[in-house]
């Protein structure tokens, strides 16, 4: 997308947000209040239970998330976390669609954990930041993430400082 100095994306885990979850949710960009019967509903719909990282292999989920953004798409990356039920990055500009990015990046954990059941929502999230501030915000929401989780900022050696030049 032109002008887009970074995208923040966020990919949650296989049944740990389903529609009418009591934090909200959303369904084609429109924010749906909590409905505990249309989560029930989803629910009892799932063929798996719900996959969550496990705590000691986070590291290294952001690790092969990481080396195939960069190796396979040639992406900078300036942030990322990888928690428990979701996992955020935030790249810069790219000509691929994000879409694109967001498979390499599913694909990435699942063949490295060797996985063979879901373990990712159908969708993701993105926000694009048109503008230094609004980039710096994301990358801090991130980083602090990973602060949360008793990790510094920027845990991964292939991680980018941002640098809007």
């Amino acid at each position: 997308m032109a002008n887009t100095l970074a995208t923040m994306i966020t990919m949650t885990t296989y049944g740990t947000w389903l529609r009418g979850n009591k934090r909200g949710w959303v369904d084609a960009g429109q924010i749906f209040p909590p409905d505990p019967e249309l989560e029930a509903a989803d629910r009892l719909r799932m063929k798996h239970p719900p996959y969550l990282f496990p705590r000691d292999r986070m590291l290294e989920v952001g690790h092969f998330i990481g080396t195939s953004l960069i190796e396979r798409l040639n992406l900078q990356l300036f942030a990322l976390t990888v928690g428990t039920w979701h996992v955020h990055f935030v790249i810069g500009p790219s000509v691929h669609p994000i879409g694109d990015v967001v498979r390499c990046a599913k694909d990435a954990a699942r063949y490295g954990l060797a996985i063979c059941r879901p373990i990712w929502t159908d969708g993701y999230d993105k926000r694009f930041c048109f503008d230094v501030i609004s980039a710096c915000n994301r990358i801090g929401y991130v980083q602090r993430h990973n602060e949360r989780h008793g990790l510094p900022p920027s845990p991964w050696p292939f991680l980018t400082i941002f640098n809007p030049g």
